[in-house]
């Protein structure tokens, strides 16, 4: 059916004097979305409305997607005449529905076929979409299959419930197990008072920590130093005279470093002479560290099993080589890992403007907690045996979200094609 049959242009006129009042203006997003846009003064020339349940989309960037409905926490908006908007009638398309076809592979292709213009500046003239054809089962049927739709999507997302469930807590039993008890909270204290000479790190809740004497509990077993269990050392400090020459090398970056994880998609190559390679060469079981940057990247972590031949580390990233005759690699990530383990770096952190970082010494200087061997592997294999199951879980909830998308398009062009058939 074309879109001109069952919606219709809004022409609504917008006038201001000096503000937007009450009025919202908006942007359209390339994944569909559409937000408040921040701006105050009013637009130069012609403003129309938007209203919730509007479809909008913007005439130079719709065939990139920039095309959705207005949501109901939008209560009226405001738009330049580059984003036309149009009523769906209510008797014929089912607002759900028809925000699920824009998302539609075939429709975003049909789309930009209707672009006109140069190849720079192509449009999408209010003409051209209504021109646009779409399917239109019944609206009982519309509403039955968006239903199928949401029930599938409330499967996934209740497997995902299910398996945050489960890494929450196997992380508490492998928490309780060391003797660690959730991390004390913090008072909400924006600006406080503090001696000069007490200050360790320039990190608030380091601070904060010590003037308030809030310590956690003691551990259930001995405490050890992380230095006395292995050695951190720091990789290769990237600058012009180590581009790829004579002696190319894969090496890591923090890029490379995420949470418990290689992202081993992008590898980069830095010069590194064959003398050099001892120092710098990673090994099966080393862990990484990121060094910072941000505060969230402080400390992160994953172990290196020896994926690329011959990779070496930048400097940003920590090594820390453990002694495995006293300690497992994974169990020392996972104690990082814990709150127990983030609080420490975030209290040792260095922080100047928005950056954070922390150095080899404080790493060095980890309070690990330090069961006998056996202990040690019998609590991470009851801990990833948890991790495994929650990630089973997460890909199911992957896998049901991809099928209940490729169900809705089998749904509604399948049906298209057999009515073209008859």
């Amino acid at each position: 059916m074309p879109l001109r049959e069952v919606v219709s242009q809004r022409h609504e006129t917008v006038a201001v004097t000096g503000s937007f009042g009450d009025w919202t203006p908006i942007t359209v997003h390339l994944t569909g979305e559409v937000s408040a846009r921040n701006r105050q003064a009013p637009y130069k020339g012609s403003m129309f409305a938007v209203y919730p349940g509007d479809i909008v989309f913007s005439k130079i960037d719709a065939r990139n997607g920039a095309i959705g409905i207005l949501p109901s926490e939008i209560s009226k908006a405001v738009v330049t005449p580059e984003f036309p908007a149009f009523i769906p009638h209510p008797d014929r398309l089912d607002g759900e529905f028809v925000k699920l076809i824009l998302r539609t592979g075939g429709f975003l292709a049909a789309l930009r076929r209707q672009a006109s213009g140069t190849s720079g500046r192509k449009r999408i003239t209010p003409e051209a979409f209504l021109d646009l054809r779409i399917p239109l089962p019944s609206l009982t049927e519309q509403q039955s299959i968006v239903a199928s739709y949401r029930v599938m999507l409330s499967r996934a997302k209740e497997l995902e419930r299910e398996a945050e469930e489960i890494e929450t807590k196997a992380t508490a039993a492998f928490e309780t197990a060391l003797g660690f008890d959730p991390p004390k909270p913090l008072p909400a204290r924006p600006v406080f008072v503090v001696s000069f000479k007490d200050l360790d790190r320039w990190s608030h809740e380091g601070i904060l920590r010590t003037t308030l004497h809030l310590e956690d509990k003691e551990p259930k077993f001995p405490i050890v130093e992380l230095g006395t269990v292995g050695k951190v050392s720091y990789g290769l400090q990237k600058s012009p005279a180590n581009r790829p020459g004579t002696h190319p090398r894969p090496y890591l970056r923090v890029a490379n470093v995420q949470r418990s994880r290689l992202d081993l998609a992008e590898i980069k190559m830095i010069n590194v002479p064959d003398e050099d390679m001892p120092k710098y060469r990673l090994e099966d079981g080393d862990v990484l560290l990121c060094e910072g940057n941000s505060a969230e990247l402080v400390g992160r972590g994953a172990i290196w099993r020896n994926e690329i031949p011959h990779c070496v580390h930048q400097n940003h990233v920590l090594r820390a080589r453990m002694d495995t005759s006293k300690v497992i690699p994974e169990f020392v990530l996972s104690v990082i890992n814990l709150s127990y383990g983030q609080a420490y770096f975030r209290s040792k952190a260095k922080h100047t403007t928005n950056l954070a970082s922390i150095n080899s010494k404080e790493v060095s200087r980890f309070p690990l907690p330090l069961p006998p061997l056996s202990e040690q592997q019998r609590l991470i294999d009851k801990l990833f045996r948890g991790d495994k199951e929650a990630e089973r879980l997460h890909q199911e909830a992957t896998a049901t979200r991809t099928r209940a998308w490729t169900d809705f398009e089998t749904a509604v062009y399948a049906t298209d094609e057999a009515v073209k058939a008859r």
